[in-house]
């Protein structure tokens, strides 16, 4: 049986608008669930609802200041996603798409900053991995032997969809023996 949450839009102007006036639509919003399991997780930092530079915003973060600062702190090496957080909760940067109109997978393609593998799939591989030196100690734990079939089609599916939209070449291939090389 699957969750849906059901939001009532007015076309009516004004918060005391009754929503099941007439002229009243029902969007309806169906939660995904987890690729391997059931469950519907939810949680997770929302996105700024605007997408508009913010007037508590201060005037000197301007483009330039946005693209330098994503440039250095790539350089000095975090992950893409790591630089949005950064510049989000250390330098109040809500969203770099905003203020520099480019994303920061952009910018850093610009000053030849990009890696080989992206991000997500990294991520995947270095689970995989980790799995794997578990394994070799605990030959026993078949609950990681299974978590580490379901992170390795994980991977498989998600080179797929890279190799497919050319971000990989086209005779990339996931291989556990190889994984700790690509992780470099």
């Amino acid at each position: 049986m699957t969750s849906h949450k059901v939001i009532f839009i007015s076309p009516a102007l004004g918060r005391g608008a009754d929503p099941v006036s007439e002229g009243t639509m029902s969007l309806e919003v169906v939660l995904m669930a987890r690729m391997h399991t059931r469950r519907k997780g939810q949680s997770g930092s929302k996105r700024p609802s605007t997408l508009q530079i913010p007037d508590w915003m201060e005037k000197e973060k301007d483009a330039q200041w946005v693209e330098a600062k994503v440039v250095e702190l790539a350089k000095a090496g975090n992950t893409p996603s790591m630089v949005g957080k950064i510049l989000r909760d250390q330098y109040g940067v809500p969203l770099v798409r905003v203020i520099a109109n480019k994303r920061i997978m952009d910018i850093l393609r610009e000053n030849d900053l990009e890696r080989r593998v992206p991000e997500d799939l990294r991520n995947m591989i270095a689970k995989a991995v980790t799995i794997r030196r578990h394994l070799e100690e605990n030959k026993k734990d078949f609950v990681s032997k299974r978590g580490l079939q379901l992170v390795e089609s994980k991977i498989h599916r998600l080179s797929k969809y890279y190799r497919r939209k050319k971000v990989l070449s086209a005779d990339w291939k996931y291989s556990p023996d190889q994984a700790a090389i690509l992780l470099r």
